[in-house]
């Protein structure tokens, strides 16, 4: 009885361990190492507390979405990819629903240039996702 409330309690203590924002934000950190540190990210992304980046990775606290814009900067990356994963964060919650509704598929710069070449070699006809094109974009990731 014992054992199973500490596990509790551990898990509850790191209810974002394991998201993905947790796995893109250790990958992304180290990357950016010989660059920078963690504390010098978290400073530009305008944390007040230098381990709150710290916090987030290891998954005891979650990103504020009005962080966004300021630590997708600060880690030069995609803002809307870093928005997603921490909409993800939320797990189901109402907001990720509303976000949804109100603004549909959110779209990363890199995912907007494969749209801007669909169009190009497309003649700008809006062509329908066949079984064959979904065949053909899928064999590109191995899939």
């Amino acid at each position: 009885m014992i054992s199973e409330e500490v596990t509790m309690s551990s898990h509850q203590g790191k209810p974002y361990a394991g998201t993905r924002l947790a796995k893109y934000l250790e990958k992304r950190i180290l990357e950016l190492r010989p660059k920078k540190t963690q504390i010098a990210i978290a400073s530009e992304a305008g944390f007040v507390n230098p381990n709150m980046l710290a916090m987030i990775k290891a998954g005891t606290a979650k990103l504020p979405l009005d962080r966004v814009a300021a630590l997708a900067a600060a880690l030069e990356c995609d803002s809307v990819l870093l928005f997603q994963l921490a909409i993800e964060q939320l797990g189901g919650d109402t907001t990720e629903l509303a976000i949804k509704q109100i603004f549909g598929t959110l779209v990363t710069e890199n995912e907007v240039a494969w749209l801007e070449e669909i169009r190009r070699a497309s003649g700008n006809t809006n062509p329908s996702l066949t079984s064959k094109a979904r065949s053909a974009i899928r064999g590109i990731f191995g899939k």
